[in-house]
């Protein structure tokens, strides 16, 4: 580390609030915008990385505009060098990171955190990571009490959160169902895209995780969740064609149910693709297929991974027409509730802004008493809810019955 800025002893509060890795990406370069306009003079904050030349080619960005940051920190953090990964996982009280994808280098710095008791958010989308991190560090964060949230962008903030005030429109003590439809206007990011090549190329293993998971994760008695499996939603939210969308929101909007009693004793979830035109159904399914026979293969998987760079993204004008909508239908004790989470560009500007606010969420918000690996919901819910309404984002009740 001789050549980065140097890691000093530590205190009793660390030495940094919040340590952003990946910054000299796409969207943790986003991030890092976010944070130097939104966290403030009284945030101590740092950027990680392996590369020096580009960390500070990131703080002269930032200090164009916010001179106070030409002192910006940088740490030296690769997931190829463990004691760098640990220095860095003690040194902050929230760690961020958007190096993916997860299932490739996330480990180290889950591993990192879950033993110096150091809060962690990512924006992984990726199922089998999840479930492997649980597995492996779920218990290790408890006992130290880090709190390791994942899926903090687009997965799943909107979806998870979009549910929990969902619920929070309905009864108290009964059986809820509940079904999100997403429509969005985007990019997939060059990482969303790597991560989700991955998945495809590795079903078995993603199927394995799950199983794994299931045999050792403890479940509330009296209480259950359920996905479900209807290719058909229950409701209908106008004109146009539905999809159930097999992404990782599902399990996280469940597992947000199983930690609180508010989502009632018996809790189901349903998500699915809004589109306008069949057409478009009909495209997205058989590019769905495609992708996943194309994945499975490791020539065609090659070319694939060409396609978009990791660090890759649309320009500043394109993403400012990008939007995204979730309109949920919730119902239960013969109540029927319609509510939507709405904003703007979900693959890059959203993104950023929910997993920044995330981590300055678990930094300076009076929380519920959470550790281990746990869900928005669970640990920030209403104090996120506010804080990214705050920053832009509606959450909102459409109508009620």
């Amino acid at each position: 580390m001789s050549w980065f800025d140097r890691i000093g002893p530590m205190s009793a509060d660390r030495q940094y609030d919040i340590v952003l890795f990946g910054a000299t990406g796409f969207t943790g370069g986003l991030t890092a915008e976010y944070l130097a306009e939104h966290a403030g003079p009284d945030v101590r904050w740092a950027l990680a990385g392996r590369n020096r030349q580009k960390l500070e080619a990131v703080r002269d960005r930032l200090a164009a505009r916010r001179p106070e940051l030409t002192a910006l920190a940088l740490l030296h953090a690769d997931t190829g060098d463990a004691a760098s990964i640990e220095a860095v996982a003690a040194a902050a009280r929230v760690v961020i990171t958007t190096v993916g994808p997860y299932v490739k280098h996330g480990e180290p710095l889950v591993a990192a955190c879950a033993r110096a008791g150091t809060d962690y958010v990512d924006l992984t989308g990726e199922p089998t990571f999840v479930d492997e991190m649980y597995v492996r560090h779920h218990e290790q964060a408890r006992r130290s009490g880090a709190r390791i949230v994942h899926a903090c962008g687009f997965d799943s903030i909107p979806h998870d959160l979009g549910a929990y005030f969902t619920v929070q429109q309905l009864p108290e003590g009964v059986p809820l169902h509940v079904e999100g439809f997403v429509r969005a206007n985007g990019d997939f990011s060059g990482g969303t895209l790597h991560s989700a090549i991955g998945i495809f190329s590795d079903l078995p293993g993603l199927y394995r995780a799950e199983r794994d998971r299931r045999t050792v994760e403890e479940r509330p008695a009296g209480r259950r969740a359920r996905i479900s499996r209807s290719p058909l939603p229950r409701a209908r939210i106008g004109d146009g064609w539905t999809l159930p969308m097999p992404t990782v929101d599902p399990a996280i909007v469940t597992r947000s149910a199983l930690a609180l009693d508010r989502y009632g004793p018996d809790f189901t979830y349903g998500h699915y693709v809004a589109v306008r035109r069949l057409a478009t159904a009909a495209a997205m399914a058989t590019g769905a297929g495609a992708l996943i026979a194309a994945a499975a293969l490791p020539p065609t998987r090659a070319l694939l991974l060409k396609l978009r760079g990791a660090g890759d993204g649309p320009s500043a004008e394109r993403r400012a027409k990008h939007w995204f909508s979730v309109t949920f239908v919730g119902e239960g004790g013969g109540k029927r509730v319609v509510t939507e989470v709405a904003g703007g560009d979900p693959g890059y500007d959203e993104t950023a802004k929910m997993l920044a606010e995330s981590a300055l969420c678990l930094l300076q918000d009076d929380l519920p008493d959470t550790s281990g690996q746990v869900t928005t919901a669970a640990a920030m819910g209403d104090a996120l809810i506010t804080r990214l309404v705050k920053a832009g984002i509606t959450f909102r009740v459409v109508r009620t019955g």
